[in-house]
């Protein structure tokens, strides 16, 4: 039987069904052999619990053998689910229900995609797996249209990230009313990281270039020296420059460097698909 699915008696019934549901919503299936529509709608239940991966544990309670759980709960009919949060039951249906209908009472208790894909970004931030964690946040940002803590949580990210033109626009689209001390804090992080010196070599690289802006070597070793201090986007509009005068510089080694920042960039990240059109255009 899957991890996501257990049989429930007397002597697991207060540690999975009461105990569990402080962790996780617990769907209780209330069936026994004789009756048909119990039949029916089990594997819809065991779909269900599978697909959803954990986010719920399907609790089978077959009632002919716990016949005094079943009385704790009043189940009088049969198939009857219940759906129980911190110890106490929160909903559920009786009889047998259609796919769609028994998605859409799960759904109002269990947590959305987006909100399974902040917490796994924070797994990735924790271990320092910052452009994982970006892929994750867009992906979570977009589809649950610019939910606030998502789109507070992607900020940090591209302030680390030190793309902070990126991290302001999304502050931007954060609501006046979910501007609070959170948001006030990133902020400030953004202003100070934008406000910080470049480093040294970053500087005079830059100085050097502005005296001689048709030096392509100067140029290439300033997109360089930014790809290493992760100023991506400055990086790859460096690079561009660069191939649009001569794909072939230095032996393809700017046109390297310019497909190796889109890698580590990885697909769905719209400054690296905006610099990948680019490069498609500028070949064909």
């Amino acid at each position: 039987m899957s991890s996501h699915i257990a049989e429930i008696t007397m002597d697991n019934a207060q540690a999975l069904l009461i105990d569990e549901s402080f962790k996780r919503p617990i769907v209780v299936d209330f069936w026994a052999d004789w009756c048909g529509p119990c039949k029916s709608l089990m594997p819809i239940m065991e779909k269900l619990a599978n697909e959803y991966d954990g986010q719920f544990l399907l609790a089978k309670v077959n009632s002919d053998e716990q016949q005094m759980l079943a009385s704790q709960f009043g189940v009088r009919s049969l198939p009857t689910v219940l759906i129980l949060k911190d110890g106490q039951p929160v909903d559920g249906f009786t009889g047998l229900k259609a796919e769609q209908e028994v998605r859409e009472t799960l759904d109002k208790y269990l947590p959305k995609p987006w909100d399974i894909q902040l917490i796994k970004a924070r797994e990735h931030i924790s271990e320092e797996a910052f452009d994982e964690a970006c892929t994750l946040l867009r992906e979570a940002y977009r589809s649950s249209e610019q939910q606030a803590d998502i789109a507070l949580a992607l900020a940090e990210v591209l302030i680390t990230l030190k793309r902070y033109d990126e991290s302001q626009e999304v502050l931007s689209s954060i609501k006046m009313a979910d501007q609070d001390a959170h948001f006030q804090q990133v902020q400030a992080q953004l202003e100070l990281a934008k406000s910080a010196q470049k480093a040294p070599e970053l500087q005079q690289l830059e100085q050097k270039l502005s005296a001689q802006p048709d030096n392509m070597d100067i140029r290439f070793q300033l997109a360089v020296q930014y790809y290493q201090n992760e100023y991506r986007s400055e990086a790859l509009s460096m690079l561009y420059e660069i191939i649009c005068k001569d794909i072939n510089f230095k032996e393809g080694e700017a046109k390297k460097t310019y497909l190796d920042i889109l890698a580590v960039m990885g697909k769905g990240d719209p400054v690296a698909t905006e610099f990948q059109r680019k490069l498609y255009t500028l070949l064909h």
